[in-house]
């Protein structure tokens, strides 16, 4: 019963997603579009997070990093000339490069170091950008903020879909990548490095993949969300909000699963806007859930799926 859900949840997933990809298209309040659009982004994210930390081992702290480099190139980018859609590729790919660079350093760290040396990174590069005057121009806000330009013309539908895009794909990249020989690796890698090492898996290089795709994705993610704000700053996107939305979604809804980010993400959007009134306490409340359900149930909410199904199975 429980491989059974495994293997076809993508089915009654992929018709939900259909369904709320539409919502703009049959008239549905701007509230339900923007919980929507969280919810892609914020999934594609988790998804992210996902695969390093639970598929590979990785407890990356550095994410926030990622998208904000991307969102950065793109709003950049439309200063310069550039086109905005042009600027999330873009973007993305210096995500990636970014990612590449500190690869060499970080990757020789491992377990909680691994997790402190990636943490310091979104810092220095906020600090980075509240210093740096990147184009020309009158800025706004703290530091080096940035109105998006031409973007007047872009439809919030268009950007809506767009997140739709990159949350869905995100579901079956996570598919892809898990059936894959990449996904064989990094399984391999979890369970014990040295022995993945001793029978022929390049640990480096498995490892430096899921980093670079990661990374690429949550680039790509953060600059749609960047685009459908038309305005960025280095305070809150450098920001460590960005971490715990990532960490919540997948422990919450049951890291190393592929189900847990989605469930998890839901959960994630629902008290964003519950907590909006309490953002003093905001991050308590979080941290305080997440430790409840790391102490009930270390799975997530698919791991007390997995036990209740497990228990039926057992009396039938």
């Amino acid at each position: 019963m429980i491989s059974k859900i495994k293997n076809d949840f993508l089915i009654p997933a992929t018709l939900v997603f259909i369904i709320l990809a539409l919502l703009p298209l049959i008239g549905a309040p701007r509230s339900w579009v923007l919980y929507v659009f969280l919810f892609f982004i914020y999934l594609a994210m988790a998804n992210m997070w996902n695969l390093l930390a639970g598929y590979s081992g990785l407890i990356s702290l550095c994410q926030p990093a990622f998208l904000g480099l991307a969102g950065y190139t793109m709003a950049i980018g439309t200063w310069v000339g550039v086109p905005w859609w042009i600027g999330i590729i873009g973007g993305a790919i210096i995500a990636a490069l970014f990612a590449l660079l500190i690869s060499g350093a970080v990757f020789r760290l491992s377990g909680i170091y691994f997790a402190i040396g990636t943490l310091v990174v979104p810092e220095a590069i906020r600090m980075v950008f509240y210093l740096w005057k990147p184009v020309g121009g009158a800025m706004h806000g703290a530091g080096a903020g940035y109105m998006i330009k031409g973007i007047e013309g872009v439809s919030q539908h268009a950007i809506f879909w767009l997140a739709a895009v990159v949350g869905i794909g995100s579901v079956y990249l996570m598919r892809f990548i898990i059936k894959s020989k990449l996904g064989l690796g990094l399984a391999s890698i979890r369970d014990n490095q040295r022995t993945a090492a001793s029978i022929g898996v390049n640990v480096f290089r498995v490892k430096l993949y899921t980093f670079l795709i990661s990374a690429f994705v949550t680039g790509v993610a953060g600059a749609i969300y960047y685009l459908n704000q038309g305005y960025i700053e280095p305070s809150a996107t450098f920001n460590v909000r960005w971490t715990m939305v990532m960490l919540l979604a997948t422990v919450i809804g049951g890291i190393r699963t592929e189900q847990g980010p989605i469930i998890g993400t839901i959960i994630v959007v629902i008290l964003y806007f519950a907590l909006a009134r309490y953002a003093g306490y905001s991050f308590l409340i979080q941290g305080i859930i997440l430790i409840v359900i790391m102490l009930l149930s270390p799975q997530g909410i698919m791991g007390i799926i997995k036990r209740l199904f497990s228990r039926k199975g057992v009396k039938n």
